[in-house]
């Protein structure tokens, strides 16, 4: 059996929202031939869905009976309810997290990444779904974007219902923080290839820019390792390697061909390097050897019965962010790029999946 895959899925129904996209599919890749009863995929793309099912009728004939797909979006209450009567788990994904278009669009990243977390949690109270992991980004912390001030609204929004959700039903709900997802959906790296092949330069932002880099597999384990070991509003993080964008570029060329390097400056709300975890969040973390757990504030409203004498910290020494976690050189972003799925199919000239 996969070793992400524990007895607690066994014969359980778990709802993925977003499910078409790349960690709804590598969910699958990981989940479709375990011993979980039923997986729902929730999305408001038909013709993706209708993609991810005929590739499951196609490559998994014996497991595909197993995803029930519903076409819905978490802005509508109604249909976050339906999906989720008699779910056990819920895996919440569905966002808009492209960086630019929340910047023209900053009412439809409302929309989406808070007031439908929100949709989710109210669906999922009102069915006890047992327990629920939120997918959240870097760009959460310190947002200076638009889309990374709506998914840190939308973590506020899981933390502040965390501890009612589980008094009245059991419900527990927690959060994931990750940084950029390799070939994930608004990654640079398909961009990349597709110029090489193409014969066209490579377009840089900045090469002294950092990301975290993670692949899908390693996102998909760290909201299983969330729905593992969470406690109610508790937030997971991975330690993860990062680059610079120059090395990244050198690397993918490394593998795909030379071509020219084209600097065309900072997109709309990107930062010179993201942080996963602040320092203000840094006095509530626990090491956990891969990860970092940071619990949720505690405190009630009543500040009256709280008081302190002395020194009263408020922050740690230092956020661990894309400058100062592990630096990958060029090639240990050539052994990077190699974990993922969608780079070997493209030097192998295989067709990938359609991302959502």
């Amino acid at each position: 059996m996969n070793t992400l895959i524990t007895d607690a899925f066994q014969g359980k129904t778990l709802v993925i929202t977003g499910g078409t996209g790349s960690f709804g599919s590598t969910v699958l890749k990981h989940f479709l031939t375990s011993d979980i009863g039923e997986i729902r995929i929730i999305s408001r793309d038909e013709k993706k869905q209708d993609t991810m099912r005929h590739n499951l009728q196609a490559n998994y004939p014996g497991f595909a009976n197993k995803v029930h797909f519903y076409v819905g979006d978490v802005r509508n209450l109604d249909s976050v309810r339906d999906v989720m009567y008699g779910a056990n788990y819920v895996f919440h994904a569905a966002a808009l997290k492209e960086v630019p278009s929340c910047e023209f669009f900053p009412m439809e990243a409302v929309k989406t990444n808070i007031l439908g977390t929100d949709n989710v949690i109210t669906a999922a109270v009102e069915n006890r779904v047992e327990k629920v992991v939120f997918l959240s980004t870097d760009k959460a912390a310190y947002p200076i974007n638009s889309m990374g001030m709506t998914k840190a609204l939308g973590e506020k929004v899981m933390q502040a219902r965390a501890q009612k959700a589980f008094e009245r039903v059991g419900t527990v709900l927690s959060c994931t923080r990750y940084g950029n997802v390799m070939c994930s959906r608004g990654s640079v790296i398909p961009l990349f290839i597709d110029q090489i092949k193409r014969g066209e330069p490579i377009t840089i932002t900045d090469p002294n820019m950092t990301r975290f880099l993670m692949n899908l597999d390693e996102a998909v384990a760290l909201v299983v390792f969330a729905f593992q070991h969470a406690e109610p509003g508790d937030l997971f993080i991975q330690k993860a390697d990062a680059s610079t964008i120059g090395d990244l570029a050198d690397g993918v060329m490394k593998l795909f061909g030379e071509t020219e390097k084209r600097i065309i400056g900072t997109r709309h709300g990107e930062k010179l390097y993201e942080t996963l975890m602040t320092r203000e969040e840094r006095l509530r973390a626990t090491d956990m050897g891969n990860y970092f757990r940071i619990s949720p504030d505690g405190r009630s409203l009543n500040y009256d019965k709280f008081y302190v004498e002395g020194n009263v910290l408020t922050e740690g020494e230092e956020a661990y962010t894309s400058h100062n976690t592990n630096r990958l050189d060029v090639d240990g972003v050539v052994s990077k790029l190699l974990t993922t799925d969608y780079v070997q199919e493209e030097l192998e000239g295989r067709p990938h999946p359609v991302d959502a």
